[in-house]
């Protein structure tokens, strides 16, 4: 018996449609690598994403099609997924890492988390940034005191400096209490602009103070820049420690690296009696960061010294560096580089003899 053309087998898979596209595979694109030999047929199947739900079926029904043909003995074939090329990445060649601080709701000191260890970066003698790239809620001016209008010159703006860190937000290009309205679009475009035109110069880490939730910014931050890894910040009660699981599987599926979890508000020192008190429960930052298999950066005791030097633009480590939460915030930015060192060190090579 004659073996078949390719050009046989293409008209043959030409009978295989696409429910709801209304077309053929063929047509589609979708064949490749068709071959004949002996009475076994190849070829490959290959689907762009949003077509991906039809792979297994339209991979069985081509192989059907194939085999009701007397010439065809065996079919030999696979489909697969085809994975988009990743978007070109923005040269940020004077910034060493950037790492994002994240969290997924607010009201768990997500700012107060990434301005902490900012400053404290700063005090070991790191060259620090912070972008708040929160539009929403741009609170980092206010809890760094970065007050002023930034500079501008060749294009470029230059960050206020607070504490030996360099800082931008929108709450310093647009201070005051007008809000902000501004679409998915709109925040890709300031996050592309806050890393792109602004001058930050030489820098070991830039922390990006990121909005809550999984939402646009963070998805722009990840496919604009390199990004080192993720910090996330979480209190110890189920409701927050839910929308973490989210930001955490946000940063794994974009391919984000989790630097480790924080455990904010962990508990309570009376400052009368000195006895502990775990207000929101204890604990949920290290069942986090077990579950994930990621590093617990630490946790921090919810402080009234930690809310008045937020308001007041003085960050507790630079106010009171030698309080148990200025020591805790400074433990947790050390961790944060002992991790950012681990994961940007390359395996050790081993030779075959």
């Amino acid at each position: 018996m004659a073996d078949l053309t390719k050009e046989q087998i293409l008209e043959i898979l030409k009978t295989v449609v696409v429910p709801q596209v209304g077309r053929d595979i063929v047509s589609l694109g979708l064949v490749r690598d068709v071959t004949f030999c002996s009475g076994i047929a190849a070829f490959q199947l290959v689907f762009p994403p949003p077509l991906a739900v039809f792979k297994d079926t339209m991979l069985d029904a081509a192989k059907s099609a194939l085999l009701a043909r007397p010439e065809v003995e065996r079919v030999n074939a696979t489909a697969n997924v085809a994975v988009p090329k990743p978007p070109e990445k923005l040269p940020l060649p004077g910034i060493k890492h950037i790492i994002a601080v994240s969290s997924g709701k607010g009201g768990v000191g997500k700012s107060t988390v990434a301005v902490n260890i900012a400053v404290a970066l700063a005090q070991q003698g790191f060259k620090v940034g912070l972008m708040d790239s929160d539009v929403y809620g741009p609170n980092v001016p206010i809890m760094m005191g970065a007050t002023g209008k930034p500079v501008t010159g060749n294009n470029k703006v230059f960050p206020l400096m607070a504490y030996g860190v360099k800082v931008m937000s929108i709450g310093i290009i647009q201070p005051g209490e007008k809000p902000v309205v501004w679409r998915g679009p709109m925040l890709h475009g300031v996050v592309k602009q806050f890393l792109q035109d602004v001058e930050w110069g030489t820098l070991d880490y830039l922390l990006v103070d990121m909005p809550p939730g999984t939402g646009d910014v963070q998805l722009s931050l990840a496919q604009i820049v390199p990004v080192s890894g993720a910090i996330l910040v979480t209190t110890p009660q189920e409701v927050s420690m839910t929308d973490v699981r989210k930001a955490t599987n946000m940063f794994l599926q974009v391919q984000v690296p989790i630097l480790g979890m924080v455990e904010n508000m962990s508990y309570f020192l009376c400052p009368n009696c000195t006895e502990r008190h775990e207000i929101f429960g204890h604990g949920g930052g290290h069942e986090l960061a077990r579950t994930f298999g990621v590093p617990f950066l630490g946790e921090v005791p919810l402080s009234i010294g930690i809310r008045e030097g937020g308001d007041e633009g003085v960050p507790v480590v630079a106010g009171a560096p030698s309080s148990i939460q200025g020591q805790a915030f400074i433990q947790i930015a050390m961790n944060v580089v002992e991790q950012v060192r681990e994961l940007s060190t390359p395996l050790p090579t081993i030779g075959i003899r």
